[in-house]
C-alpha cells in the first residue's frame, strides 16, 4: 500500500487489530519526535494529519482540530501533560540509542533505559505533549 496516496476510505477499510490514534496540537512536532527519536516512518504528513509506521502497525496523528464535532476533545486536560497515563510501546528499538537521541534533542526522559524482570530492556521518553513512549527490545 502507498500510504503517501491511497485514500482514506481505503486507507480506513485496511486497518485491522488494534488502532491507535493521538490527538495533538501539532501534527509536525509529534511525528517528528517519532521520526527523530523513534527513527519512526511518517507519511502523509500534514498539519491536520499523519501517519506512522512502526513493524505492521499504523500510528494516527490527528490535530486536534480535526475532531471538532467529536466528544473526545472535551476530555483533554487544559494543563499538560496531556498524555498522563498511556503508555505507547514501541517493540524492536533500541532504547539506549532513543534515549541519547531524546537527550541530545532536549526531550524529557523519564525512564533510562534498564534491563526489566518481564524480559526487556525499556526506557521512557515524554512527547513534548506528554505522551510516553517506550522503545523496547528483548533481552538475550
Amino acid at each position: 500500500m502507498d500510504y503517501e496516496t491511497v485514500p482514506a476510505p481505503d486507507l480506513g477499510r485496511s486497518l485491522t487489530g488494534i488502532g491507535l490514534n493521538l490527538l495533538t496540537r501539532d501534527v509536525r512536532g509529534l511525528a517528528g519526535f517519532l521520526a527523530g527519536v523513534m527513527g519512526l516512518a511518517v507519511h502523509r504528513l500534514s498539519d491536520d494529519f499523519g501517519l506512522v509506521r512502526h513493524g505492521g502497525m499504523t500510528l494516527q496523528i490527528h490535530a486536534d482540530r480535526t475532531f471538532a464535532r467529536h466528544p473526545l476533545p472535551g476530555l483533554i486536560p487544559e494543563n499538560p501533560p496531556r498524555g498522563g497515563g498511556v503508555q505507547v510501546y514501541l517493540f524492536g528499538i533500541d532504547p539506549d540509542a532513543a534515549i541519547a537521541r531524546a537527550e541530545a534533542a532536549g526531550h524529557v526522559v523519564l525512564e533510562p533505559a534498564a534491563d526489566k524482570p518481564h524480559g526487556l530492556r525499556e526506557g521512557t521518553i515524554l512527547s513534548p505533549e506528554g505522551y510516553a513512549f517506550s522503545p523496547a527490545v528483548a533481552l538475550p
